[in-house]
């Protein structure tokens, strides 16, 4: 907020006004990147006969990222190999099918801070945790505890307790979470240590997030990872909210495992490929095995004896799909032009930009505003060490005709019922114009509905 209002000040600009967006939009280093995108319009994006060709306000990026412009190259070139080639596209072209998600490994180990043999492209998010669990969840009549935070994505709770059952563990006797304090809507750090600690030899694997998908909450990854061995668990992290959109330093914290997917901040496309990673000086391998994790020199021998491949490209199953390496190759080319400090360093301001916004126009109980209508509070820490692009709004008014308003004013964004939207600007495409005009089409929405 002090960076704003200085830029303000030394501009003799009003901090609410467009102007002002529209300056902060001419010195951003990163404004060029907005132009590897495609941009959804008001009238395709309600589905209905609207005839407005304006740009949508997309908000959406912790749910699907846009289309790099880029996509349509990687797949068309693939899609053109494939008809000229067929089978022989396997082994020739630009990204020939029996190696292409090699081609995405450089691009990933330097999102989530890790070495190439320590990440590949494969499969789904939860696949690849099942894939994880079984190998690193091994329960003894001791340690057999796995902990989670209280809110956990459903399909990781899911798996978890699929797993447990597989063991012939329950839910009740086998998974703690982390809750939170009484009022508060995220966890905190020294409740997250504390649990650990007290679960002590007991605990066999801590899984958390990178960042929590309904508050936005960036945890501290290296204390969970410190305090957990020091019990002598391991440590999952599922990273869908995390990867491209804070920095990661998987190899450094000492992370055991951890798997994600690269349609929302990653910008691959709905449904596109997962990732894993294992840290190279782990003793786990993987317990289920297929033959795309043979080596591949001699894979095609056909032989019965498994020969892993080095590193985490051991735990690959079946051949990956060319269309889904060649979207996910085209988003990490974009991320290539700029790093993940800079987009960090834009991010922290661009949604600081949101926040003073929000505060500034619409009331909560914990700060003063000028707006009699619409009600709302902020789930998502103010810290910005604890938090990445999304800022989720809890909303006291039926957020379903909140959402629906919105949306005849061209803006996308996530609704989560029973009261929160999700708004997240997302530093690689989204402007501070975008967050201005957000603002006033909230606006709109009060002085309609509510005043």
């Amino acid at each position: 907020e002090a960076i704003l209002k200085n830029l303000a000040e030394a501009n003799k600009m009003e901090i609410t006004g467009k102007e002002f967006a529209e300056y902060l939009d001419r010195i951003d280093e990163l404004t060029k990147l907005r132009d590897e995108f495609v941009y959804p319009k008001v009238k395709e994006s309600q589905g209905n006969d609207v005839e407005d060709e304006n740009i949508a306000i997309y908000m959406c990026g912790s749910c699907l990222g846009l289309k790099p412009k880029l996509a349509d190259v990687y797949v068309n070139q693939q899609l053109e190999e494939w008809g000229r080639k067929g089978v022989v596209g396997h082994t020739q072209g630009p990204m020939p099918w029996i190696v292409c998600d090699e081609f995405c490994r450089e691009g990933l180990a330097n999102l989530v801070g890790a070495n190439i043999n320590e990440v590949v492209a494969m499969n789904a998010l939860t696949v690849n945790f099942h894939l994880a669990l079984s190998a690193f969840y091994k329960p003894t009549k001791t340690r057999y505890i796995i902990l989670m935070e209280e809110h956990a994505f459903p399909s990781n709770h899911f798996a978890v307790e699929s797993q447990l059952k597989l063991h012939g563990l329950s839910v009740k006797d086998a998974l703690v979470v982390v809750t939170s304090r009484p009022g508060e809507y995220y966890l905190n750090d020294d409740d997250i240590e504390g649990k650990i600690n007290q679960l002590g030899d007991s605990l066999a694997l801590v899984c958390f997030p990178g960042v929590q998908f309904y508050t936005g909450q960036l945890f501290d990854c290296s204390r969970i990872v410190a305090a957990s061995h020091r019990v002598g668990a391991y440590v999952g992290l599922d990273l869908a909210h995390a990867i491209g959109n804070v920095p990661l330093h998987l190899h450094d914290w000492g992370v055991d495992f951890a798997v994600w997917c690269s349609y929302k901040y990653l910008n691959a496309g709905a449904g596109g490929i997962g990732g894993l990673f294992v840290h190279e000086d782990s003793k786990v391998g993987p317990a289920l095995w297929g033959w795309w994790g043979h080596r591949g020199d001699t894979r095609f021998q056909m032989g019965h004896d498994m020969e892993p491949e080095g590193g985490v490209a051991a735990w690959r199953l079946s051949n990956p799909s060319m269309l889904l390496t060649a979207t996910l190759c085209a988003a990490l080319e974009v991320f290539m032009k700029t790093s993940m400090e800079k987009l960090r360093k834009k991010s922290i301001l661009l949604t600081g930009y949101l926040e003073f916004l929000v505060r500034r126009y619409f009331k909560s109980e914990s700060s003063r505003a000028i707006s009699p209508g619409i009600s709302l509070e902020i789930i998502t820490p103010s810290e910005v060490h604890r938090r990445g692009a999304q800022m989720s709004l809890m909303f006291s008014q039926e957020i379903d005709v909140i959402h629906e308003a919105l949306a005849q004013l061209g803006v996308i964004c996530d609704k989560r019922n029973p009261r929160v939207l999700r708004i997240t600007p997302v530093p690689l495409y989204n402007s501070y114009c975008d967050v201005y005009l957000f603002i006033q089409a909230l606006r709109k929405v009060e002085h309609d509905l509510y005043s």
